[in-house]
């Protein structure tokens, strides 16, 4: 893999976090912690599905596999560095399945399962 198709991985990995983040912001802001975690866990795999979705019909450069581990791999960086470490000043958000770790794991498998659909569908620009 190059270095630019890397990058391009990134980036759609990085919209999908910006999206989470924004709606872990907004939710915190006008629902009570718990109920933004639900909107965040819920929305979480809606997003990279979505995003995944269009990385697959455009790019498609890597594998399910790969891009679902290079997604949620760097979303638990940047929650790590950037969040936790700098934001939060803690690590807490990581005991947390509903905060962190279900979505994690729902990121992974929905990015993995949109990898997976679109290498079983046929292209009809390319019939």
């Amino acid at each position: 893999m190059t270095l630019g198709k890397l990058v391009i991985i990134l980036a759609h990995a990085f919209i999908g976090w910006a999206l989470c983040a924004a709606t872990m912001g907004i939710g915190m802001a006008i629902l009570p912690m718990q109920s933004a975690l639900i909107v965040h866990a819920i929305g979480a795999p809606i997003f990279f599905g979505a995003i995944s979705l269009v990385y697959f019909r455009k790019f498609n450069d890597a594998t399910p596999m790969q891009t679902a581990l290079i997604f949620v791999g760097f979303v638990i960086l940047v929650d790590f560095f950037v969040v936790a470490l700098l934001i939060n000043r803690s690590l807490e958000m990581f005991a947390s399945l509903l905060g962190t770790w279900i979505p994690f794991a729902l990121i992974f498998a929905s990015t993995y399962l949109t990898g997976v659909y679109k290498m079983k569908t046929p292209d009809p620009k390319r019939a």
